[in-house]
């Protein structure tokens, strides 16, 4: 089998490839080549037996999608992504990669023939939806997304799902919760904080919170959202029906809630490392974000997430503290 992923030296690509070779096999294939792409080529993993390739792509460069379907990979895991603050604040290059980048790659498999219809799975967002909200959100509630971002998102999904339908891709696309705790160094999405104001107490550092407590919001962590991207490749056509766009599990939390697990967590002195700074722009883009979900088909398809704050703040703590909280 030959696996691909764009955005493949992101946070989630890194950890989706660390998962591959440690399993050296998918849907019960054994993996032979590994396709590694982003902007900037990945590192190689050290223990991948079979043939690997990294490579340095802009997945908005209109010659970059046909070099990387030319060898005719089996699964794509497509994560490349402009993420949402940075999109809404340079609209071009938001849509050149995120709306632009992925009608590409779209096309250049429709455009390889030959009966090549590979798994595209695709990481689309929450952001898709827009209020006004009702209580939980389920897979039919209509998209009237707010940002750039989740415009771009929705499009693609809209892509997707017709390319599945007229039998040039098998796609997929799983709308991620706001993953948490993202290790590493902020990015500029403009929901960084909810991981910020857990990552930065538990190493010993200041947080900002640019929020009211109030703000509630649908998390998973990293590792929730690798086995998402694992099981959306397996599953059959069938399963989905014409619907492959599907929201996924998570956990609803309000800011508060998730102080008070990492007060309970880690303790008074930890949680005290917060501080309040609010910031208007991130404030408007939270605003238009969906807060709870009714993901019952999801689950029904055997999709599974955390059981609570407190168990993303202890997967953070496990798979990159070494179990250990600086007090």
């Amino acid at each position: 089998m030959h696996i691909l992923i764009t955005g493949a030296a992101g946070m989630i690509g890194r950890k989706l490839t660390a998962r591959l070779v440690e399993a050296g096999a998918l849907n019960g294939r054994p993996i032979d080549t590994l396709t590694l792409v982003d902007v900037e080529a990945p590192d190689k993993p050290q223990s991948f037996a079979g043939n690997l390739v990294t490579a340095a792509a802009d997945i908005g460069d209109a010659a970059a999608a046909p070099a990387l379907v030319s060898a005719r990979p089996d699964v794509i895991f497509h994560l490349a992504a402009i993420v949402s603050g940075e999109a809404e604040l340079d609209f071009e290059k938001g849509t050149r990669v995120n709306l632009d980048g992925s009608r590409a790659l779209l096309e250049a498999i429709r455009a390889t023939g030959d009966g090549y219809r590979p798994r595209l799975v695709f990481t689309s967002s929450i952001a898709v939806f827009g209020a006004p909200f009702p209580e939980a959100i389920g897979d039919d509630f209509f998209q009237t997304p707010l940002t750039s971002y989740g415009t771009q998102k929705a499009i693609v999904e809209l892509l997707l799902a017709d390319y599945t339908r007229r039998g040039f891709v098998d796609g997929v696309g799983i709308r991620l919760p706001t993953i948490n705790v993202r290790p590493g160094r902020p990015n500029k999405a403009a929901s960084g904080f909810f991981s910020s104001i857990i990552r930065e107490p538990l190493a010993g550092q200041e947080a900002v919170l640019p929020v009211e407590d109030s703000v509630m919001h649908w998390h998973a962590s990293p590792r929730a959202a690798v086995g998402f991207l694992i099981h959306a490749a397996g599953l059959k056509a069938e399963q989905l029906g014409p619907r492959v766009n599907l929201t996924l599990p998570g956990v609803c939390a309000t800011v508060a809630e998730q102080i008070a697990a990492l007060r309970r967590i880690a303790g008074d002195k930890v949680a005290a490392r917060i501080r309040r700074a609010p910031d208007p722009l991130v404030e408007r883009i939270v605003a238009g974000w969906p807060r709870r979900f009714d993901p019952r088909r999801a689950l029904a398809l055997g999709f599974r997430a955390e059981g609570s704050f407190d168990d993303i703040i202890r997967v953070h703590i496990d798979d990159e503290l070494g179990g250990k909280i600086a007090l």
